[in-house]
């Protein structure tokens, strides 16, 4: 063989279309391959069943359910300031007496009062 035997790749007329190779067809689909993958899972990481938006409304959940823990831990601490004044102190009970079942002490008088609808 001598200098001028050497293989030359066919030469491709200017303007002709290009013929892909194999190669560079493997390497297009490689890379179309991970722009899909790469696309499903910022959609799993948004979407899904873990993902942020999962997140954020487990956050606003919490959230509500702190809120009512709180206002159940206020009324339960009411309830027991009012029982514990029922048990220790006679004018609460009085005091719920006399606005729950209406009693009065002897010689104190009741009045009630009612409106009167006024004819033209």
């Amino acid at each position: 063989m001598t200098d001028t035997d050497t293989v030359q790749p066919p030469t491709q007329t200017p303007g002709a279309p290009v013929k892909p190779t194999l190669v560079s067809r493997g390497r297009r689909l490689v890379r179309h391959f991970l722009v899909f993958l790469t696309f499903v899972i910022v959609v799993d990481a948004v979407a899904g069943e873990k993902g942020l938006l999962s997140l954020l409304q487990a956050r606003r959940e919490y959230a509500a359910l702190e809120r009512s823990l709180e206002r159940a831990r206020a009324e339960n601490a009411e309830l027991r300031d009012s029982a514990r004044r029922l048990r220790e102190d006679p004018t609460a009970i009085e005091e719920q007496a006399r606005r729950d079942l209406g009693l009065i002490k002897p010689g104190e008088m009741v009045f009630f009062i009612k409106d009167v609808d006024k004819k033209p």
